[in-house]
């Protein structure tokens, strides 16, 4: 029997979970959803250690048993905490955090998320590659793939490719390309019917599920084509629905007799802590050293006066050119991780770093360039205390007072990149992007 705590949750959903479930277990089931909202964090790895966050973080962290980087959170305002601005962690589900380590990525591999916003798990592989390799994150859906690329830039992901295209439009461009695919599929979301009451429960139906399935063939069929032979492929959703989970993994094997299911898993919230996931596992088969490479690197198309002004900007501000291929995409300056494929024909949202745009031969910094470097790489810094009402004040966007000479500066929270400061007489002018700020 459900009480005034628990949602309204759907009879044909209940039915099915009794039918699944058994009485007993299904009892347990239920009364999960008497519990508060399960939150956690991913440590960004890309920024700080585990070991190091532990020693300054304003929580009180528990560990999430299947990621090694993962902590149960009791606070609902991690958003809020400069560190999240300076991309130090990830707000994430916690079961949501199983699914990249049953990937098995290894720094240098080529990567595709292929239903990538908002982000977590993405940025979960990013961490993974530890820099190395080729990270292709996609998201069909324009305004999901905004803030996928907000997502990537906080968090300091060098090698990503942030694309905005249809899968099927994908598939023969990256045939057999890649070493690990990750397919997070859209879902009828079963396992947000707590963490997002009202819309979960408003968008379910029997009818949306079979919908849901049926899109779910499609994408894995052509997330199967862009798979190397040897290559793993994993396939996950926040859903309990059988015709989603373990019958879409049983049908998959099915109808690509070059893949075997190596394994599934399905944390339900009455077992674990966590809201609920499914993933399977699944191996190409053939030989290992077939991975393609037809696809040919991009190369710098920079201008000389582009490149002279870069180049200035890096001398007068930092104390060394970052890494990577210097590309020119209208006005956007990006600096592009080694190998990466030729962009274009492709809706590239990102491309590596966004370093900055080019005005009137004068090199404008982007916040993306800021939050991809560490506190050593700046000439001039400006260290505020991440519980400073300046650290607040700063990320609100508005002006504050600084020392030392004139210039552009990194602001920082504790020794950790939130964004640029131009010193001028003073004054410190804000650029930390409007649409980041923080609001009252």
């Amino acid at each position: 029997m459900m009480n005034a705590d628990m949602p309204a949750l759907p009879e044909a959903f209940l039915a099915r979970m009794r039918a699944a479930l058994g009485e007993e277990a299904f009892a347990a089931f239920l009364q999960s959803y008497a519990r508060p909202v399960c939150r956690g964090i991913r440590v960004n790895t890309l920024k700080i250690s585990r070991e190091e966050f532990e020693k300054i973080s304003p929580f009180v962290l528990l560990p999430v048993p299947w990621e090694e980087n993962g902590f149960y959170l009791s606070a609902d305002k991690a958003g809020r905490h400069p560190y999240h601005f300076a991309g130090l962690y990830y707000s994430q589900e916690p079961s949501a955090m199983s699914v990249v380590p049953a990937l098995g990525v290894q720094p240098g591999e080529r990567v595709l998320d292929l239903c990538a916003a908002p982000g977590g798990k993405s940025t979960q592989i990013a961490a993974a590659l530890k820099g190395e390799g080729i990270l292709v994150c996609n998201e069909v859906v324009p305004a999901r793939a905004r803030i996928l690329v907000q997502n990537l830039e906080r968090l300091g992901v060098k090698n990503a490719v942030a694309l905005n295209a249809d899968p099927r439009r994908l598939a023969p461009l990256f045939c057999g390309y890649f070493d690990k695919i990750l397919v997070d599929a859209p879902c009828s979301g079963e396992g947000m019917f707590r963490k997002n009451e009202r819309e979960a429960l408003e968008n379910w139906s029997e009818e949306n599920v079979r919908l849901c399935a049926a899109r779910q063939r499609v994408i894995l069929g052509f997330a199967a084509e862009m798979l190397r032979p040897g290559g793993r492929m994993v396939y996950s959703t926040c859903t309990f629905a059988l015709a989603e989970d373990e019958e879409q993994a049983a049908a998959f094997v099915r109808e690509h007799p070059d893949f075997r299911l190596i394994g599934m898993r399905k944390l339900l919230p009455h077992e674990t802590e966590g809201e609920g996931h499914f993933y399977a596992v699944f191996e190409r088969t053939g030989d290992r050293s077939g991975a393609a490479g037809g696809i040919p690197a991009e190369r710098s198309n920079l201008s000389a006066a582009a490149g002279k002004a870069f180049e200035k900007f890096c001398a007068e501000n930092l104390r060394q050119t970052p890494q990577g291929t210097l590309f020119c995409a209208g006005e956007g300056l990006y600096l592009l991780p080694a190998g990466c494929f030729c962009l274009r024909g492709l809706p590239v949202l990102r491309a590596g770093v966004r370093a900055g745009e080019l005005r009137k031969d004068r090199f404008e910094p982007a916040h993306a360039l800021a939050v991809s470097l560490r506190a050593s790489d700046f000439l001039r810094t400006v260290d505020l205390r991440a519980e400073a009402p300046e650290t607040e004040k700063y990320l609100r966007g508005e002006t504050l007072s600084c020392g030392g000479e004139n210039g552009w500066c990194g602001v920082l929270a504790d020794g950790y990149p939130l964004g640029w400061g131009k010193c001028t007489g003073g004054t410190l002018k804000n650029h930390f992007p409007k649409g980041l700020r923080l609001v009252k």
